[in-house]
């Protein structure tokens, strides 16, 4: 996809950057003061919940069809070691992401930490296959950057494909598109299928991970739409806290890799 030039698409992309914001600005929450109605507010708040939940069971039917076949194959075939190093790789490609955002956020530190671990992972990590910087670095995105900006959290969304969202996450999305490094390189060379096969390797790496956790958070609930939903919200609430939050109300929807051996070999 052209994004510096192809105009209908940019077009497009602001329509549906507009139309979230309306959306997120029609509904009002409880005030700032009355802290349980605020928690429980955000909890359930989901004006949009049929239509979600449509979306929900068409994720998931793709899912169960593709993503976690896939993922399972993925995960049975290539050895741990393997599957750290492509995480470590699309890890290293997002630091100047999560830098832009600290910087945005005023997390002068971290962002150094995330121009450390880029630099010396590229350089010394084979491009970044290896954590040679081992610097603990923290995924940060513009969903984020906007809620410590003070935007509100919107109505909770299920995108196709993509899954759990909010609308200042989705719009934060769009955003952290357009300053990724390699979303403008790909698009000034016309390397249009380098985004979307990142994309996809992502996809499919998160969810071999997750394969055991998910099946148990599944059977273990009683409406499995609201439980993604509430540990989807619980989980951003955690990251932009930066970790501070209550472990035992904001659980890790992370999934650290379900398969991996309890201590790395080198």
């Amino acid at each position: 996809m052209r994004l510096r030039f192809n105009s209908s698409s940019l077009v497009s992309g602001v329509a549906a950057v507009m139309l979230l914001a309306v959306v997120s600005g029609c509904a009002k929450s409880p005030t700032d003061d009355d802290k349980p109605k605020q928690v429980m507010y955000q909890e359930v708040y989901d004006p949009l919940e049929p239509m979600n939940r449509y979306f929900f069971d068409v994720n998931y039917a793709l899912d169960a069809l593709f993503l976690k076949p896939v993922a399972e194959i993925y995960r049975g075939t290539l050895p741990y070691p393997v599957r750290d190093s492509v995480r470590n790789f699309l890890t290293n490609l997002s630091q100047p992401v999560y830098f832009i955002n600290n910087v945005l956020q005023g997390e002068f530190n971290r962002a150094g930490d995330n121009m450390g671990a880029f630099f010396i992972n590229t350089l010394w990590g084979v491009g970044g296959l290896f954590d040679a910087a081992q610097l603990n670095t923290h995924e940060e995105d513009m969903g984020q950057t906007f809620a410590v900006w003070g935007a509100p959290e919107g109505p909770y969304l299920v995108i196709p494909v993509l899954g759990p969202n909010t609308t200042r996450e989705a719009i934060g999305g769009v955003g952290d598109y357009f300053i990724d490094p390699v979303n403008i390189v790909s698009d000034n060379n016309d390397w249009d299928y380098v985004p979307v096969t990142l994309w996809v390797v992502n996809g499919i790496d998160a969810r071999s991970r997750a394969i055991e956790s998910l099946d148990e958070i599944e059977k273990n609930s009683i409406d499995f739409y609201a439980t993604i939903r509430s540990l989807y919200r619980q989980n951003r609430a955690n990251l932009i806290l930066n970790g501070k939050g209550n472990p035992a109300q904001l659980p890790d929807m992370s999934f650290d890799d379900d398969d991996a051996p309890t201590t790395k070999k080198n």
